[in-house]
């Protein structure tokens, strides 16, 4: 191994063990993590980490990134584990890959959809992991409708029209054939599956919803009918 292999080596390796020191920080000192605490933890100066994290923002967006990346490739290796001629299986396998792995890392669950933190503003290279899930159920639906698989049912309230240009234009830069309707079911089935992990991992259902987990079931297969998804045989 070279002497650059080996340094570049010893940094990734460093990188992510200050990662990991974060992220067990980020479970009690929340939105005031800070670089001393982590070079405290780790047993380093301070200013040691400044050589792979120039500012306590660099370090959370590279949290951040992890966080999407990893929530994303669980769901997608949920799909991709689902039956592909089988749409309502692989939204139902997509939505509880989520939640899985929202119970399984709920501090970095927080990081990504708790409160936000103060003086921290989310650069853009953090906008595409983040639409990783959401670009998985459109597919989903657009693959049904492709087949001929997709029934969404008439609503009586009829879609505002600055919010059909809104959703034109994201069809249009995903070069998708959704209808805007299709879509905007789509947008509903995904903030309501945040909606309710958020809840789930706060607390905000204890007391009220004992059985969580056939209510989390019971409302996406609700969001797989809004959308129209075939039934399940």
């Amino acid at each position: 191994m070279s002497a650059g292999s080996l340094r570049a080596r010893v940094r990734t390796e460093m990188i992510e063990e200050i990662k990991a020191t974060a992220r067990t920080r980020l479970a009690t000192d929340g939105a005031n993590l800070s670089l001393r605490g982590v070079a405290r933890d780790l047993g380093i100066v301070a200013s040691a980490l400044y050589r792979y994290f120039p500012s306590r923002d660099d370090l959370l967006t590279a949290l951040i990134l992890d966080g999407y990346r990893a929530l994303g490739a669980a769901a997608t290796a949920a799909r991709a584990a689902t039956p592909t001629n089988n749409e309502r299986a692989q939204w139902l396998s997509v939505c509880t890959a989520v939640r899985d792995w929202a119970i399984a890392n709920p501090t970095e669950y927080g990081l990504l959809y708790g409160s936000p933190i103060p003086g921290y503003d989310a650069p853009k290279d953090t906008v595409a992991p983040a639409a990783t899930v959401v670009l998985l159920l459109a597919d989903i639906a657009g693959q049904a409708a492709a087949a001929g698989r997709l029934t969404p049912a008439a609503l009586p309230t009829p879609l505002p029209a600055p919010v059909r240009a809104d959703l034109r234009a994201l069809i249009d830069q995903q070069s998708s054939d959704l209808p805007e309707e299709v879509l905007d079911r789509v947008f509903l089935g995904w903030t309501q599956l945040f909606g309710l992990v958020t809840f789930e991992i706060f607390g905000r259902l204890d007391g009220t919803i004992e059985a969580v987990a056939d209510y989390f079931h019971h409302h996406m297969n609700l969001m797989a009918d809004l959308v129209g998804l075939p039934a399940a045989d």
